[in-house]
């Protein structure tokens, strides 16, 4: 079992991973140095076990602020999951209105008339 070497708050600390874990290992260390440098910034030295826990602290209070996100986020895919579903199955019908027969004929016949009446104006002219 490999150990490796964290340093947290300017600490450094010997823990030991799972073979092929050191890399998730020293990314979380480094979240949880990123903590502990805001709150050395702040307050300035404090013990090790203090800092180490609100370090933690305010690393779960992140963690916990994204949880709710994603759960917002999910509820509200789940919404429009739902919406699509309802509209894929109740597709909307488009009417489109058939221009009856005799219209047809009526405008073909007054077109036929147009012409007739241009081809006069032409001979005449």
């Amino acid at each position: 079992m490999p150990e490796v070497t964290i340093s947290i708050g300017g600490r450094d600390f010997q823990v030991a991973c799972q073979e092929g874990e050191e890399h998730f290992l020293r990314s979380a260390a480094g979240m949880l140095d990123s903590e502990a440098q805001v709150l050395l910034g702040q307050i300035g030295r404090v013990p090790e076990n203090r800092m180490l826990l609100m370090s933690g602290l305010m690393l779960a209070d992140k963690a916990a602020g994204i949880e709710d996100q994603l759960r917002d986020a999910m509820n509200r895919l789940g919404e429009l999951q739902a919406k699509i579903d309802e509209l894929q199955s109740n597709p909307a019908h488009v009417e489109v209105p058939i221009v009856p027969p005799e219209v047809t004929e009526t405008l073909a016949e007054i077109a036929a008339r147009a012409e007739s009446l241009a081809d006069r104006v032409e001979d005449d002219a």
